[in-house]
């Protein structure tokens, strides 16, 4: 067993969890930083229309970098477990079948969204004031797609192959050149959405080349296979499922939300959703650092049987998502206006709204970074269903019901409080689910 592997089973959990805590929440944050640059700058440098075209896109962002975080953590958790269990040619096969899937289907995205871009962009809600916009993002948005889906799947391998400082220091390396980049394109250059596209293209290009350093360093241990089949990718799909949903909640979200508020308010509404949305994407990123730092010392633990430290593990990770929450929700509550003012130069219209959105909305962050929490610790003691159904709840099944329900009974509130009421409840069945797995362990 290699020493990497021994410390991962033998360490405290304190410091083995402070050990990836760090740099998985820097990861996950600068990557929020990718859409946060590219929406300041495209409010300031363009106006409210570019923001609205902006969000109406997240759903195809979330798509690409969930198929790369479904096919990335399934395969690295299986990965981790397998190293556990000492049999390291399913390490092997495992990983190769996740790389080939991801490949694989980031050409088909970047094919098949270029063909049915129309259909795809009238879907989600594309009219006639943001259309030009619209095009100018979206179809270089989608030519990155294969970068985005390799993007994060190299993240979860590089992370999960005991290397978390070089996935916090490649995402940080392309969050900070993608920033650069947004304001050199935006202003200087005048080269308006196409620029803000470019940038991210460019920026998650950086991260891809330098996760792909790990693989000639001393340190790596991912190494290819021609023995590996269907299986293989079945089970690093299956068991990624939940991180892919996990991702996609939040463009499953945004999708409903917006419309939902042009039906209500128009363009106002998805204008102030991109603000509360965006914002969000902080505290979302803070939740999936917390759960990502935890995964790897929980699935290799879980495949040695050691079943107290996943456990220690989770209690200390809860403990973190928790304080989070909290911090959050108190910043929606107390400065909403500080929120609004950092994407748009906004009329009253935008702040007498918003400045309630906010408020409404970050509440949901005292019950979201458990949920975030006990999908990954379903994920990583092989109780896929359990992950996906926190995730299903989170992102279609509860959340669809009350951003359609609410608003009939309280008008464009009820959409800003749909969030909140779904994680609330999201958050009671995961604890009902967990009593459920210790009965079954």
């Amino acid at each position: 067993m290699g020493q990497n592997t021994a410390n991962l089973l033998e360490d405290p959990i304190k410091a083995l969890y402070r050990k990836y805590l760090l740099p998985s929440i820097s990861a996950t944050l600068v990557t929020s930083i990718y859409i946060l640059a590219d929406t300041m700058m495209v409010g300031r440098g363009v106006g409210a229309v570019g923001i609205a075209a902006l969000n109406l896109l997240l759903p195809v962002f979330s798509l690409f970098f969930g198929t790369g975080m479904m096919f990335g953590v399934g395969g690295s958790v299986l990965f981790s477990i397998s190293r556990g269990r000492q049999e390291e040619t399913m390490c092997r096969r495992y990983f190769t079948a996740a790389l080939m899937l991801a490949l694989l289907t980031g050409m088909f995205y970047g094919t098949a969204f270029q063909i049915w871009f129309d259909p795809v962009t009238e879907f989600l809600g594309r009219n006639e004031s943001m259309d030009l916009f619209v095009r100018q993002y979206g179809r270089i948005l989608i030519a990155g797609a294969p970068v985005f889906v390799c993007s994060s799947f190299f993240q979860a391998f590089v992370r999960n192959d005991k290397e978390p400082k070089r996935a916090m220091a490649a995402v940080i390396a392309g969050g900070v050149s993608n920033v650069i980049l947004d304001y050199v394109f935006i202003f200087p250059m005048g080269m308006g959405m196409a620029g803000a596209a470019i940038a991210t293209v460019l920026g998650s290009l950086i991260t891809v080349v330098i996760l792909l350093t790990h693989f000639v360093s001393p340190a790596n241990t991912l190494k290819l296979t021609r023995r590996f089949g269907l299986r293989e990718m079945r089970a690093s799909a299956v068991n990624g499922a939940s991180s892919f949903l996990v991702e996609m909640t939040g463009g499953i979200v945004i999708f409903l939300f917006n419309r939902q508020l042009l039906s209500y308010v128009g363009d106002l509404g998805v204008v102030v959703y991109g603000i509360v949305s965006n914002s969000a994407l902080i505290a979302a990123s803070i939740f999936n650092g917390i759960s990502q730092a935890a995964q790897p010392v929980m699935a290799i633990n879980f495949g040695a049987g050691k079943r107290e430290r996943v456990e220690e593990t989770r209690r200390r990770a809860l403990k973190a998502a928790a304080a989070a929450g909290i911090l959050f929700t108190a910043i929606g509550l107390i400065c909403p206006q500080v929120l609004v003012y950092a994407f748009v130069e906004p009329t009253r219209e935008i702040i007498a709204m918003g400045v309630t959105a906010v408020r409404i909305y970050f509440l949901s962050f005292l019950a979201a970074g458990a949920n975030v929490l006990f999908a990954t610790y379903f994920q990583s003691v092989l109780k896929p269903g359990f992950a996906m159904a926190i995730c299903m709840l989170r992102g279609i099944i509860l959340n669809g019901a009350f951003v359609f329900l609410l608003p009939m009974f309280f008008g464009v509130n009820g959409i800003w409080a749909a969030m909140t009421v779904t994680e609330c409840l999201t958050l009671l069945c995961a604890l009902i689910m967990l009593k459920e797995g210790r009965k079954t362990a």
